[in-house]
């Protein structure tokens, strides 16, 4: 199974992207986490990037607050698909990160889920990674069948305490 990379822009990004390492962790999908900026150290960002399809990597999350210009400096430089993962920071509850994120040129692609969303950020580098491998799409399919299993649940404890 082709990896997924993990990069980050900051260590203080680390409890957002701990949930994209747990559910990675829990489809049993290979990943690596590395800190790189876009700004700081952009050589490390950028041979990262240009060398991870052939270092077995078949998506790259990208996770950043503020300018967040890590997931497009990612995708600039690689045509595997790229995540990115807006952080919320005190400076406008992360919606700068979301913007910065999302708005990226003809071109030069980034899917985007939601501030702070890293879990659906794994979610959809498992189901990119799916295309490619039955069991994996297995997993995937039990767990929307568990996660359904479990709203129904709540539906009917709720419904039992109120619809009398």
């Amino acid at each position: 199974m082709k990896k997924v990379g993990i990069l980050m822009g900051s260590a203080s990004d680390l409890p957002v992207v701990r949930k994209a390492i747990d559910t990675l962790a829990s489809f049993d999908i290979p990943y690596e986490v590395h800190v790189y900026s876009a700004h700081r150290t952009p050589a490390e960002a950028a041979s990262f990037t240009a060398n991870a399809k052939q270092n077995g990597f078949g998506v790259i999350i990208a996770a950043a607050g503020m300018a967040a210009h890590l997931a497009g400096a990612v995708a600039a430089n690689t045509t595997l698909p790229v995540i990115g993962i807006p952080c919320k920071s005190n400076q406008l509850d992360g919606i700068d990160a979301l913007l910065a994120t999302v708005q990226m040129p003809s071109g030069i692609p980034v899917a985007t889920v939601a501030i702070d969303g890293a879990t659906n950020a794994a979610l959809l580098a498992a189901e990119i990674l799916a295309l490619s491998d039955d069991s994996l799409s297995e997993k995937l399919v039990a767990k929307r069948a568990a996660d359904a299993k479990a709203v129904l649940a709540k539906d009917a404890e709720i419904a039992a305490e109120f619809n009398k």
